[in-house]
């Protein structure tokens, strides 16, 4: 019983190891978005953008809906970093948020969004155009 309980536990930090190194192995890199957003109760937006990861820049593309007080339009240009990702199709996916703002000629933004792969999205920049929004927002990123 002893060796039993003595391989188990070996395994068991083998285990823990493996999943040590694989989160260790998640990487980051650099993203740009350009968003367009209009809207009047329900809005939507589109837009595209450019990954940066390990020396190499992939195409992206951007699209979502956005329900609750939504009025105007506006053009926003974020950029930040990303993280958690091991492979540039992590940063592909669908982050939700729920915020407010305003924005009347230009305004600054800042946001922190996570998908359902883990990559996390750290973005700041402008915001140009006339929007008000207090809502429920999803954002889809493709790779293009």
């Amino acid at each position: 019983m002893k060796i039993a309980s003595t391989f188990r536990a070996a395994l068991l930090v083998i285990v823990a190891l493996a999943g040590l190194s694989t989160a260790a192995r998640a990487d980051s890199g650099f993203v740009t978005l350009t968003i367009y957003k209009a809207g009047w109760i329900i809005g939507g937006s589109g837009g595209s953008g450019v990954l940066n990861f390990r020396g190499r820049s992939y195409a992206l593309s951007t699209g979502g809906l956005d329900y609750g007080l939504v009025f105007g339009g506006s053009k926003t240009v974020l950029r930040g970093r990303v993280s958690n990702i091991n492979r540039p199709s992590d940063v592909a996916g669908v982050y939700g948020a729920a915020g407010a703002g305003l924005a009347v000629g230009r305004g600054a933004r800042a946001i922190v969004l996570s998908n359902q792969k883990g990559a996390v999205l750290e973005l700041t920049g402008t915001q140009v155009g006339l929007m008000a929004n207090a809502d429920l927002s999803g954002l889809a990123i493709t790779m293009r």
